[in-house]
């Protein structure tokens, strides 16, 4: 009897066990993806070999190299506000969660932020003067073709002081500061660099206010797309928070208790995205009021338990939507964004609470690491497959994933497979074709589904079906975490 029991009690432990997602194949895939989004000179390791060099006159028109950097998404341009979100959010993974990665996964993501930050810094060269854009969105949205083919204009968009870009020029400084941290073991040198550089561009930042968006020559080519619809206030916020991971300097401790209520710390607090920074911006600078127990930064922590107990169905502040099926759900579309970086919030502030042996309380519930781990493990999960359609959201994950994915590069034959020119308008028959994109973009998280679960693979519904660099930059942090702990929760 006591046998049958032990068996019985050994297969629910590997039924349990067998029930988790492969975590450890997703981030390797995760990270994969980004060199998918390379623009520029790819170099002999590419693994993504479908792909070539492109953008390589970037910045010419301007007598500025701007070659380098990332498509945002499934077209040709490169947003820079949007791209320095992500290079903040990748470095945030491997600042937090890099322990928890292989070392040869570790390497990877050093790769993908350093593809980044050398743009970057390319882009802030010149004193008083950020460079926000490359490429007309205009023109590259009437297009359907390769990156390596592009013939349409490569606008470069700049500010010049005393114009503003608080918004890009705050996002780039969090960006290059928090990258300095993830590189200040393996290359001091390039930390010292990103971190120079991040102190220059944030005094840009916060000596001419305002977003870059309310330049009148800069919305024509970033709005509607990347507008700053939000406000540049937090990402002054944002900017300082990260400076003072980085250096500890108390003149950024001072900035973020002076300026916290005249730039609306406590605004917009259950938000975070490439847009909205505020509950990031929270949990970033909760993590030194729990630890250290400094009462200037208390009001950071207190709006970041507030957004997290409107995550907990016990809470008596619960608000957030969920679909049927359990996914985090903010209407808008490419909500999948929504889902990874509040599942990297949730997983980030339950280590800095179980590190200080502490729980938020929720009114009715007092709530502590396990529960908001639970939390962003059911949405990694259902991501990954464990969804009312049985489908990963991540294409070249499982058996079942999205074959149309919104993507230029992806949905036409590759420059090895078709060596021909095809322009602008040539490649609407592979954006209208039914069949399965040639060229798998591997570990691209997109869209997802919409509120009721329902998703349709069509290449044409952009807001579910393309995958954006800043959705997959949370997600590697939260998937190294699960692929080291997946019975945390």
């Amino acid at each position: 009897m006591k046998l049958l029991c032990y068996c019985y009690l050994l297969l629910l432990l590997l039924t349990a066990v067998a029930a988790y997602p492969d975590y450890a194949d997703a981030l390797s895939k995760s990270i994969l993806f980004f060199e998918g989004q390379r623009s520029g000179y790819l170099p002999p390791d590419q693994r993504m070999i479908w792909r070539g060099d492109s953008g390589l006159n970037d910045g010419a028109p301007a007598g500025v190299d701007l070659v380098g950097g990332y498509y945002d998404a499934g077209d040709n341009v490169k947003f820079n506000f949007p791209m320095a979100y992500t290079i903040t959010m990748l470095s945030w993974s491997v600042v937090e969660f890099g322990y928890c990665m292989p070392q040869a996964e570790f390497r990877n993501a050093l790769v993908a932020i350093k593809w980044g930050t050398d743009y970057l810094l390319r882009t802030v060269s010149q004193p008083n003067r950020i460079f926000v854009q490359v490429g007309d969105p205009w023109s590259d949205h009437n297009c359907w073709e390769r990156p390596e083919d592009m013939d349409t204009s490569r606008t470069v968009y700049a500010v010049d002081a005393p114009n503003p870009a608080s918004d890009v020029a705050g996002e780039t400084a969090a960006a290059l500061a928090a990258a300095s941290m993830a590189f200040r073991s393996s290359d001091p040198g390039y930390s010292y660099t990103l971190l120079q550089t991040a102190t220059r561009v944030f005094q840009f930042a916060d000596n001419y206010r305002g977003a870059y968006s309310d330049n009148s020559h800069i919305r024509e080519g970033v709005c509607p797309f990347y507008c700053d619809f939000d406000g540049y206030q937090d990402e002054l916020l944002w900017g300082a928070a990260w400076l003072r991971r980085a250096t500890n300097n108390d003149a950024y401790l001072n900035y973020l208790h002076n300026n916290g209520k005249t730039l609306g710390a406590d605004d917009n607090i259950n938000e975070f995205g490439w847009d909205n920074k505020h509950a990031g911006l929270n949990v970033l600078v909760a993590k030194e009021a729990l630890e250290n127990n400094i009462d200037t930064l208390q009001t950071y922590r207190a709006s970041a338990e507030s957004f997290l107990c409107t995550l907990i169905p016990e809470s008596s502040s619960y608000h957030i939507q969920f679909t049927p099926g359990g996914l985090i759900y903010r209407p808008g579309g490419s909500n999948l964004q929504h889902a990874t970086s509040i599942s990297f919030l949730l997983v980030l502030y339950a280590n800095y609470l179980e590190r200080s042996d502490q729980r938020i309380n929720c009114g009715q519930a007092i709530v502590g690491p396990s529960r908001l781990r639970q939390i962003a493990q059911q949405q990694v999960n259902y991501i990954l497959g464990q969804n009312p359609r049985g489908m990963s959201y991540m294409v070249g994950y499982s058996n079942v994933y999205p074959q149309h994915v919104h993507h230029r590069g992806s949905s036409i034959p590759s420059i090895h497979d078709h060596p021909q020119n095809i322009a602008c308008k040539e490649g609407s028959i592979y954006f209208n074709s039914s069949n399965p994109n040639p060229n798998v973009l591997v570990g691209a998280v997109v869209g997802g589904p919409e509120e009721g679960d329902a998703y349709e693979d069509d290449r044409a519904d952009f807001r579910k079906s393309e995958p954006t660099t800043y959705i997959n930059a949370p997600f590697v942090g939260v998937l190294a975490y699960f692929a080291s702990y997946p019975n945390a929760s």
